[in-house]
Parts: C-alpha cells; structure tokens; sequence
C-alpha cells in the first residue's frame, strides 16, 4: 500500500509541480498540501488525470489553529474507486480568506461546503446557495471554532405568554457550572436488566 502511495505522490509532484506544495505519507494515508488558488486547477486534475481518478468526494471539513497566521486548514478527502487510492488535499488559509467553491466539479460538495461556512465562518466563493445548514437563521457564532464558548451567546425557549420562541442572552456562564462526571450508572443501588447474569458467575467463582 505504501509503495502504491509513494508512486501516487511522485505522479502528482510531477505532473503538477505549479499546485504542491508538500506530500507525506503517514499511517498509509497520502496527503497533498496544496495553495488555495491552485485549488479548482488541482481537483479537475485529481478527477479526470487516468492514474487519479478520483471520481467520488468523500468530505470536506476544517481545522482551526487560531494561534497561526494561516488560522484554518480546509481538508478535503477523496477516493478512486478505479485506482483503489484514497487521498487527502489539504489547504491553509487566513481567517479573512476565501476559497474556491469546487461545487462546478464535484456537486456533493454543495453541502459540505455550507457546512463548513455555518461552523467555522469560511467564505467559499462561487458556492451557488452559501448560507447556514445546521443552525438557526439568527444564529451568532460559529461553534467549532476553538474560540466559541461552549456555552454559546444566547439561550432559546418558548415564552409561554408570547406564545412564541424567544432568545435570551446567557444568563449562566461556563465557570459556574457544575459537573460531577458521574456515570448515570456509578452509585446506582439497582441491577440493570442482564445484569444479574454477571452477579451469577461472580457468585458462581
């Protein structure tokens, strides 16, 4: 497998040394560090090159390094079921950034796409429909940014007087809540149903 990733790799510095930056290949897995304007260049060449292939887009997803300079990483995993190659692209950008919609190339990327925008606050431009899947239309923030509170910045409920949903800003903050980590079954004083068979062999020893 490792030998197959390594000429995988040497075919794709060489056929487009103007879009790698970088390969490595760790726990069998290839990964291409690409530049963000080489971006739509390099994934019609992974989809139609005849020794890539890469005909099927697995996700898309981010990384957050909010210490960088270039705070997010875009990752994209890809499989070729003509090659039996999976591979992973790989793109650092700045937190003000945009980056190319591949939607024209691979339509699955619709979505993931707009994942990606709704929780880490990435443009894509070109994105024919980019607006938030996962949260609501109001909604402040973008949660898997290593800076979010996990709390949030507001509270939803139903306001039984409005007789309507209403936001309200948190009221209680992370520092004071209290988490014991208690299992729901640490200290229980009762068997669970099945748990009897166990109590029998211990007794049975």
């Amino acid at each position: 497998m490792t030998e197959a990733l390594e000429e995988l790799a040497a075919h794709i510095e060489v056929k487009r040394p103007d879009c790698v930056l970088s390969t490595e290949i760790l726990h069998e897995e290839l990964t291409v560090n690409i530049a963000p304007a080489s971006l739509l260049a390099f994934t019609e060449f992974l989809k139609t090159d005849r020794n890539c292939r890469f005909s099927t887009l697995i996700d898309i997803t981010a990384v957050d390094n909010p210490t960088r300079d270039k705070r997010f990483d875009v990752v994209y995993h890809y499989l070729s079921m003509y090659q039996n190659h999976r591979i992973r692209v790989k793109l650092a950008i700045r937190e003000e950034d945009t980056v190319p919609s591949i939607t024209e190339v691979y339509p699955a990327a619709n979505w993931f796409e707009r994942e990606i925008f709704d929780m880490f606050g990435i443009l894509f431009s070109g994105h024919p429909d980019l607006r938030r899947i996962l949260t609501d239309y109001g909604f402040r923030g973008y949660p898997l940014r290593k800076d979010f509170p996990t709390t949030g910045y507001v509270e939803v409920r139903y306001d039984e007087e409005q007789k309507r949903v209403v936001y309200e800003p948190v009221k209680l903050v992370q520092e004071y809540r209290q988490f014991d980590f208690m299992s729901p079954w640490e200290g229980a004083n009762y068997i669970l149903p099945g748990d009897e068979k166990g109590e029998e062999k211990d007794a049975a020893k």
